[in-house]
């Protein structure tokens, strides 16, 4: 019976959860910041992770100098916290 509460406790959150892209883990987000590093997003999932939380400072890809530029233009900031 714990095992059905637990299923069913599990689909409502996964239901509350909101359709826009989000990474999975913080090894999806450092996985795509480790691909901007080596050149590149290799893959849409990786461009939409960069764009929703940014590039490392200091990656020289020309996605992240694009996405860089276009955030300063817009004057949006970064989603990471500045400590």
């Amino acid at each position: 019976m714990s095992k059905l509460a637990f299923a069913l406790g599990l689909a409502a959150v996964m239901s509350l959860s909101p359709a826009a892209v989000r990474a999975q883990t913080m090894w999806d987000v450092e996985n795509a910041r480790a691909n901007a590093r080596a050149g590149g997003p290799i893959s849409a999932y990786d461009a939409d992770i960069l764009t929703t939380y940014g590039c490392l400072s200091g990656t020289q890809s020309a996605f992240c100098r694009k996405l860089n530029h276009q955030q300063r233009r817009s004057g949006r900031r970064s989603t990471r916290s500045r400590r």
